[in-house]
Formats: structure tokens, sequence, C-alpha cells
């Protein structure tokens, strides 16, 4: 058994083009910006600003999302090339199947389901919080059969059956086909971009110059009385304060990574791209481009709002406006997080399903789940059953203890497809590519070493329970992955001509 097979580009794109798991070309380099924009602008700009600013960095965490937008461009630099040479659906898992083998490409395969799925049911919670808040203020209560209350929430088992309509109703959007999804997506981010410049010009007409004194707060710093966050590992080896000072600043740029997870979903829809060796590139860097801008002049309003020290954690925005008496500029960015969180959702269960109809394809999951629908041109049975688990889960499991799970799948992600850019140059230097990361290998490297760095700024659980995650992949892949596998059929047919 040769765990280590690869999978040739060759091999890869020929796939696409099997009648019965042919996914249909929609997308423009637009709707791939869209996509990106639409991912990355959730929960972070609403949320993380406050906990970063208030526990972590002070006003020094625009210098935070600064640093975590860089690390993510590295990361962005080698998808956008590996995505265009490779434009298949799968992102990383295809990356790793053509570079490093067999046997890595189902660890990312499994980690990506642990980062899409996971990710989707977190956001889905959220989601359910903010749609419940909104309709108290408008006078509706949900009955309690419908909704777990804040505070019965990861305690036992929940029953936020909110969470799981939202879920299914976006499932069923996506089964449309693709290019029905890019039309709502398109939808829904004009509506959050357009919150997201109101808070930042109204805003400004609210800025102290006084609150970003100190910017960058000296360690020790009192800051919200918001509880600590679980030590990073970094810490538990005595490493760094964590807390303000430089440090805070780098401990806060691990926090607000997650603001910027999904770009790298873009790639999975490479194989429903028109003119992928084009246009990917195109829509990963322009998406992250857009959004570092955006979250830096975010946090520097808010900041600039409300000294940090007295920031609302769990709703940064809505309270600092509320603070200077501008209600109703507090109410539409709730609106706005729920525009967020929407689109959030359905690209990150667009994605899963394209892992998941990638990983089954090549018989490494059960065949059943690569039939392409001829009438809408997506693989609807690898859709319905992703949206049906994300759906139970979000709506039974409690998630809380779990969300630093969707970061450390994420970075584990960037490390594998930077060395696979580096691999790919050494033993296919003859494919053509239309995007070439700059300055192989050390370009990909920094990267490797950037994205370990803030892995080791995750908690210590954190690790262990990733690791638990990747050992049951293993015994899945050995039972049942390795046996079924198509490429040993693949590597026996003739060479195509």
């Amino acid at each position: 058994m040769n765990t280590f097979r690869t999978k040739t580009v060759e091999q890869s794109i020929q796939d696409t083009e099997e009648p019965t798991h042919q996914l249909r070309r929609s997308l423009s380099a637009l709707d791939l910006i869209v996509f990106g924009v639409g991912v990355i602008i959730g929960t972070g700009i609403f949320v993380l600003t406050g906990k970063a600013a208030g526990t972590q960095a002070g006003p020094a965490v625009a210098i935070s999302f600064v640093i975590a937008g860089f690390v993510c461009g590295l990361a962005a630099l080698c998808y956008a090339e590996l995505a265009s040479t490779v434009p298949v659906a799968g992102s990383a898992y295809t990356f790793s199947y053509a570079t490093l083998g067999e046997l890595v490409a189902w660890i990312i395969g499994w980690d990506l389901i642990l980062e899409l799925a996971l990710g989707a049911s977190t956001v889905a919670v959220g989601w359910s919080t903010y749609f419940v808040d909104l309709a108290n203020e408008y006078g509706i209560a949900l009955p309690s059969w419908a909704y777990n209350s804040p505070q019965t929430q990861g305690r036992g088992i929940q029953h936020n059956l909110v969470a799981a309509i939202i879920v299914l109703l976006l499932t069923a959007v996506i089964c449309l086909g693709i290019k029905v999804s890019a039309r709502v997506n398109a939808v829904v981010v004009a509506i959050k971009l357009t919150i997201v410049l109101l808070v930042i010009v109204a805003g400004l007409f609210y800025v102290r110059a006084a609150n970003y004194s100190p910017f960058i707060p000296p360690s020790g710093s009192k800051g919200t009385d918001a509880p600590a966050a679980a030590p990073s590992l970094l810490q538990d080896w005595g490493f760094g304060v964590g807390s303000f000072g430089v440090a805070g600043i780098f401990t806060a740029a691990a926090l607000v990574f997650f603001a910027f997870i999904g770009f790298d979903i873009v790639a999975t829809a490479a194989e429903e791209t028109r003119n992928p060796q084009r246009d990917m590139p195109r829509g990963i860097l322009g998406s992250l481009v857009i959004c570092t801008t955006l979250y830096v002049a975010v946090s520097l309003v808010v900041t600039g709002m409300v000294h940090f020290d007295k920031l609302e954690v769990n709703a940064p925005l809505a309270s600092a406006f509320r603070s200077v008496g501008a209600d109703t500029i507090a109410t539409i960015i709730s609106w706005g997080a729920l525009a967020g969180l929407t689109t959030v959702m359905m690209i990150l269960l667009l994605g899963q399903s394209r892992i998941f109809f990638a990983m089954s394809r090549d018989r490494l999951l059960p065949p059943f789940f690569s039939i392409v629908s001829p009438r809408f041109g997506t693989p609807i049975r690898a859709t319905v059953v992703t949206g049906v688990v994300v759906a139970v889960v979000a709506s039974l499991i409690p998630l809380s203890e779990l969300a630093e799970l969707v970061n450390i799948g994420t970075l584990f992600a960037f490390v594998l497809v930077a060395i696979g850019v580096i691999i790919l140059r050494r033993t296919r230097p003859d494919l053509p590519r239309s995007f070439r990361v700059p300055g192989v290998p050390w370009l990909p490297i920094l990267s490797c070493l950037a994205t370990f760095y803030l892995m080791l700024n995750l908690p210590g659980l954190t690790w262990v329970r990733f690791f638990i995650w990747m050992a049951i992949g293993l015994v899945v892949y050995f039972l049942y992955g390795a046996r079924h596998s198509r490429l040993p059929e693949r590597e026996k047919e003739p060479a195509a001509t």
C-alpha cells in the first residue's frame, strides 16, 4: 500500500471533464472577490475587535490586524499559485494530493472538514444569537423550545432550532447552483459592506485623540474586565507575557486571525470558475486586501471612540455607538452582523461540500457523494449531507470550547500549501503557471514559519483536541480510504496523448 502516491495535475484536471462529476463553470473574478469578502467579513469585525483591543493590545490592535493580514497574505500568494496551476475543486486537499501524496492529502482533507463544518456550526450558533436579540428588540419573543438562552448554552445538550433552520435554508440555496449562490451572496455582501462603511464614516465624527493614548499599552496595563483567554502554548512554555506591550500585539494577532479565515475557501471554487488561471489569484488576493483595509479602519475607529479599557467585549461596535448616543446606528450594526454571519455561513457550507465532493470523487470517501446534478450543476448529495450534519451539530452540541479548532485547522492547511508550492516547483517546473509566488523557496518558508508561530499562540488544549481529530482521521483512512482509493486504477491506465 503506497500511501505517498501522488495524483498528477493532469489526472486531476481530467477528472473534472467526466460527465457525472462535472461542475458548472459560472464564476468570474468579481464573483470570487465577493465570495472572499463574504466569508472574511463576519463576526471578526463585529466582535473580535473589542476582545483583542480590550484584553490584549489596546489601540495597537490595528497593528495586530496588519500582522494577521500579512501572514494570511503570504499564504494567499501560495494559494493563488496552486489554485491557478491546479484549477480543481478541493483547495488544499487537491494541492496536497498533487505534491505531498495521498496520505497527506487525506490528512488535510480531514483537517478541512474540521475547519469548515465546525466553523459553519459555530457561525450558525452566533447567527441565532443575533437573530433572537434583534427579534426581542422588536417585541418578538421566540419560544423556549426553539432556542436556548445564552445563559444555558454550553451546559449539556442544547436545542438551537434557529441555528438548524438557517443552515438548512442556506443549504437549499447552495443546491440551486453556484450562480444562484453567487447572486445571493453578492446582495448580502453589498448590504454588510454598506454597514461597515457607515461604521467607519459615522464613527470618525466621534473619535477622540486622547483615546489612542497610550497606543501600545505597557505590559501589566489593566484592560477590560472580560475573562482572560486560556494561556497559549507559548505561555505554557514560559515565553511572552501575552497581554499588552509588544507581546500583546502578537497575541492579539493570533486571536484576530480568526477574522481572516475564509479567503482560502475561494480556492475550493476553482473548478467552477470560467477562467481560473487568471481569476483565482485576483479573487484570493483581491478579497484579502479589501478585508484587511476594512479591519484596520474599523479597529482604529472603535478604539478612537472608546478608550480600550472601557470597550464592551461582546458587542464593541454597537456599544461604542450607544455610548455616544447613536442608538440607531447601533441597531443597524446588529443587522450588519446578522448579514455578515449569513454569508460566512453560506460560503463555509459551500466550501465544505466541495471538499467532500473532491474526496468522494477520488473514492477516499464513498463515491455516492460525488455525483453532480445535471440540472443544477452542483454536488447535491454532498451538499445536503453537509448541511444536515452542520445543522444537527449547531442545534445540539455546545461549541464554545471547540471554536479554536477552526483556527488551528486553517493554519495547518496554510503550512501544507506553502510546502506544496516548493515541492511542485521542483518536481514539475514544466507546468504552466499564470501566477508565480515571488522569492521561492524563501517566501513560502517565511509563510510556514509565520503560520506556525500563530499556531503556537493557541492554547495547548486546542493542540490536544486537534491531534485527537487527526488520529481519528488516520483510522478512517486506513480502514476505508486507502482500500478504496481510485488512484491505483488511474496509475494502470495508459498515459494520455
